[in-house]
């Protein structure tokens, strides 16, 4: 099968190793299938679709509703790189699969108002599929409701008409949807278990989604969420989408 690519942007080793390992692992996935490129770490090489089954978009300490003058140059970069590359996968409607960081990208470029109204912190959270979403062939074996990690300075408060709300949440009613037929976002984390969750607190504790003092009593908080539900996305999406 042609691989995957997983495009990442954690500029932390251990947050950057952890989540490729998740994608390995939750879309039964060997290394050679899942190609990676850190976009923080250099530009954007051209890429041929045509040599890949999808392409995935993993989290990013990134945020795309930032001020400009906010923003680092290498923010700015990776925006830019990642912009005309949806202008392909879109026109294309080319097998994508954003998480968290897929519905600031896909969402913008979408035209969807990507602000921080619905925020949230890292922790469990339940998710609730809409009746598009129980008929969607990347949730098929999903239960109606289920638990998720979420971690998010910014989210989705209106999606273009065009859009296919596929999953909400009561605090965030944005929480996965489709544009076209191959084109998914989630803004809960797919790939994300206990174990990474805790890894994700330890690494990201002074980047602003909690108060650090905070860190050791979310780790204990994870501990005690049961979240194997959201993993089967990835399969799904794989299983569709090999080729």
């Amino acid at each position: 099968m042609k691989p995957f690519l997983l495009l990442a942007s954690r500029a932390e080793d251990a947050a950057a190793e952890d989540e490729y390992a998740a994608y390995l692992r939750y879309g039964g996935l060997a290394p050679e299938q899942l190609h990676r490129i850190r976009l923080e770490a250099g530009p954007l090489p051209e890429l041929d679709l045509a040599a890949y089954s999808g392409v995935i978009v993993g989290g990013s300490p990134f945020t795309s509703s930032d001020p400009a003058h906010q923003k680092s140059a290498i923010q700015h970069r990776v925006e830019r790189e990642l912009a005309g590359l949806l202008d392909r996968i879109v026109d294309q409607d080319f097998p994508f699969l954003g998480a968290c960081y897929g519905v600031g990208t896909l969402g913008a470029h979408q035209g969807a108002v990507i602000d921080r109204t619905f925020g949230e912190s890292l922790g469990g959270v339940e998710i609730e599929l809409t009746d598009a979403g129980l008929a969607d062939p990347v949730l098929r074996g999903m239960p109606a409701r289920f638990t998720a990690f979420t971690g998010h300075k910014e989210a989705c408060t209106r999606l273009p008409p065009h859009a296919v709300l596929l999953a909400s949440s009561q605090a965030c009613p944005v929480q996965m949807f489709r544009i076209k037929e191959n084109l998914y976002a989630t803004q809960f984390h797919p790939e994300l278990d206990v174990r990474g969750l805790v890894t994700r607190i330890d690494i990201y504790r002074h980047a602003g989604y909690f108060p650090p003092e905070s860190a050791e009593d979310l780790m204990v908080a994870a501990q005690h969420f049961t979240v194997t539900e959201p993993m089967t996305i990835l399969k799904n999406f794989v299983a569709r989408y090999a080729s």
